[in-house]
């Protein structure tokens, strides 16, 4: 471990001192750095922008961000992206089935841990739709410069890169924006503001959001613990330097309360900090791009008022987490059409898990619950990736990448070693006995063909070798009591999860294509099909090992599970097209959209459909501009979902159809905006949406988290 590290840290900084005793040496012969006015970071790898499996999402950020707080819900308009239910801004995303921690997710390159047993503090719930600029999503084969230590693929969020204005000039620049949600009275707001001359940018973003629970559709009514608040605020300064670009950013999050509609527990406090350093260079052999960053989180659960409050103490829950690591790359340009990508990465996290004793409490006390005791996780990983463009219409991205990943964690205890403990006192006893130390040697490799034989016409074959290693509450979670296990899991289905020390990673082999016809010239049109198929073997997923019962000792409809790995497949087909309708100086632009994403998720090893897998499900859309005003009518289509994990209790769905409409004005530097969401207040039940555990604490019924009602959206912003 402390070898791994030193290797890490070792190797980061040559990669740092390299960088800048090559800028400095060569800085004073023949090579320039390239003007960085406006966006100034270097260009992206060929393969982030060329992939057909790529999407970078900009304009639907702005564009929806006055109907959710949630960037993993606005994501959805990618085909093939899913948002498996959880807080008002905590989805957890999923690409082509595959979700939770098994995707990469950065913020600003950096990557951020999940700091709950619960995964109520996701990566993406740390940026808002108002202050983001992009998130590049990549499903099927991505790049292995892109991140390790993953088998479902890349979401990468940024936010606005450094500006800077002419020599000898200032610029001021800046943009409010403010929105209101009528079905839950959810209200907030965003201010970005940029001071900068020609050689330092100074800038600040924040952003407030502040929700009650939401209605149902028509006769679903109230939907408990579905309130939340949130801030966050972020500074960041950067400065243009011969020999290249520093930039230095601090963010703090804050939420005081969310309410989680399909979990036991609620989150009632969540701050998290980070400060992210970056230096970019570009030179005559190339490019050089050096991220350092440290987050620190700390996070609390407990009950809501909709889930009796904490007055009585509760069940407190404190989880802490602080994450570092250094990621170094140099694009090498090898000659006019071959640039040779490494690099290397050392990432660190370190979790603390307890759960505080309640006084006077039998169940829970009266030691404090040492769920996870100084456990680690950290990964060292290097990798090489030929980009080549051997004709006009002939490119190849080929990777290969080894992540080494060391785990372990301190003794642990549970409450008390009295007979209503005794599961739990006995499974510690077990536990601390074992040898807890777990090492993975992960080798990953890509290959993307892309060939475009007519105007028109772009073909792609890719082929990933990914692999994953469990993450520290698979492998660590010990607790074997119906209350200790059931606060463990972010599957939202009200069972209880154990760990199991003997898991291995997953080995996921991806088979994906493309095919992208276009043609038409003023009007254009598009037409993507994008098939997929993956099998992995060692899937973690679970086995049930009881069944959990109520206070009268009768099955209460739960279970218990363990982590346990299974052989699974996943495979289908991604569709989208546009064309355009009309075109007039009269009339205006009237452009048609459509996305259609099957998926199947198979365990192979039961026979059974693996757990969250979306149905069957479309977006269609006519979308009108003219002069400033543009709309936007759409029709969301949603199968039936009753393929489903028998293992978890899944429950099914219907299929439903949702109206929305959508309309702005744009007026100078000022635009209003105004939609509504489920038109017809259409009554449905989310299918990744899990159970309604809210209501059901309250009413004792258990049905499907419901989806939201008619919602009048309002949103008003100005740039100055």
């Amino acid at each position: 471990m402390i070898r791994i590290a030193a290797l890490a840290a070792s190797s980061s900084w040559l990669a740092i001192a390299f960088a800048l005793t090559a800028s400095s040496a060569m800085a004073q012969t023949t090579l320039q750095l390239r003007d960085v006015d406006v966006a100034a970071a270097p260009a992206e790898p060929l393969n982030n922008g060329g992939s057909l499996s790529s999407q970078t999402v900009t304009h639907t950020l702005k564009h929806r961000h006055t109907a959710s707080s949630d960037v993993a819900e606005i994501l959805r308009a990618v085909p093939g992206v899913a948002a498996q239910g959880a807080g008002g801004f905590s989805s957890l995303p999923a690409i082509r089935g595959l979700g939770e921690d098994r995707i990469v997710v950065t913020i600003d390159g950096a990557p951020v841990d999940m700091a709950c047993p619960n995964f109520m503090n996701p990566p993406l719930s740390y940026v808002d739709p108002q202050t983001l600029q992009s998130v590049l999503v990549m499903k099927g084969v991505a790049p292995v410069s892109l991140g390790g230590d993953n088998i479902g693929g890349v979401i990468a969020a940024r936010t606005a890169d450094p500006r800077f204005a002419e020599p000898g000039k200032t610029l001021v620049t800046g943009e409010a924006s403010s929105f209101y949600r009528s079905n839950d009275d959810a209200v907030g707001g965003a201010v970005q503001a940029t001071w900068a001359n020609d050689l330092w940018s100074a800038s600040y973003a924040g952003s407030v959001a502040k929700a009650r629970n939401y209605q149902g559709g028509s006769g679903d009514g109230r939907v408990r613990s579905t309130e939340y608040a949130k801030t966050g605020h972020a500074l960041s300064l950067a400065r243009r330097t011969g020999v290249g670009l520093f930039t230095v950013k601090t963010t703090l999050d804050y939420s005081p309360y969310e309410g989680f509609p399909n979990q036991w527990m609620d989150m009632t406090y969540n701050q998290s900090w980070s400060v992210t350093g970056r230096y970019q260079g570009v030179f005559g052999w190339g490019s050089a791009d050096v991220t350092a960053y440290h987050r620190d989180v700390r996070h609390k659960m407990n009950f809501l008022d909709d889930k009796g409050g904490d007055a009585d103490g509760g069940m407190p829950m404190n989880t802490t987490v602080k994450s570092n690591g250094v990621i170094a790359k140099a694009d090498i340009v090898l000659d006019a059409r071959q640039t040779l990508r490494v690099g290397s990465e050392f990432h660190h996290q370190g979790l603390n898990d307890v759960w505080p004793a309640v006084a006077g409490s039998m169940m829970m006390g009266p030691n404090t619950y040492l769920n996870v005791n100084d456990g680690h996780r950290d990964r060292f990983g290097v990798f090489a990736e030929l980009d080549s463009r051997w004709t006009d219409k002939l490119t190849s991205v080929v990777g290969l990448r080894h992540d080494a990943v060391s785990m372990n964690t301190g003794a642990v205890q549970p409450y008390s070693t009295s007979m209503m403990s005794m599961k739990d006192a006995m499974a510690a006893a077990a536990f601390n006995a074992a040898d807890r130390k777990h090492d993975d040697s992960n080798w990953a490799a890509t290959a993307l063909l892309r060939y475009a034989p007519q105007p028109g016409v772009v073909l792609e074959l890719g082929y990933a070798r990914k692999v994953q290693s469990p993450n520290l509450y698979q492998l660590y979670a010990w607790g074997r009591g119906a209350m200790s296990s059931q606060m463990i899991g972010w599957y939202g289905d009200g069972n209880g999860y154990v760990g199991n020390l003997n898991l291995t990673p997953e080995k996921a082999d991806t088979f994906s294509a493309a095919a992208q016809f276009s043609g038409g010239v003023e009007q254009g049109w598009r037409l993507k099909v994008e098939p997929f198929f993956t099998r992995v073997d060692d899937y973690i997923d679970a086995r049930k090992i009881a069944d959990l019962t109520n206070m009268m000792g009768q099955p209460s409809g739960f279970v218990q599970l363990q982590f346990a790995n299974v052989d699974a497949r996943l495979y289908g087909v991604d569709v989208s097209g546009e064309t355009g309708l009309w075109s007039s100086e009269a009339w205006g632009q009237l452009r048609a959209k459509g996305v259609v994403s099957a998926l199947r998720g198979e365990n192979r090893t039961d026979g059974g459909s693996l757990y969250r897998q979306a149905p069957l499900n479309g977006r269609l859309s006519l979308e009108h501009a003219k002069g400033p005003w543009t709309s936007e009518v759409e029709l969301e289509l949603v199968a039936d979902k009753d393929r489903v994990d028998a293992t978890r209790n899944e429950r099914k769905t219907a299929a439903y159809q949702l109206l929305n409409v959508r309309t702005a004005y744009q007026w100078k530097t000022i635009k209003l905006s105004l939609g509504v969401e489920n038109l017809a207040n259409r009554s449905y039940a989310l299918p990744l949406g899990g159970v309604s555990l809210g209501d059901y604490g309250a009413n004792g019924l258990l049905r499907q988290t419901p989806g939201r009602g008619r919602s009048i959206d309002i949103g008003l912003s100005a740039r100055f």
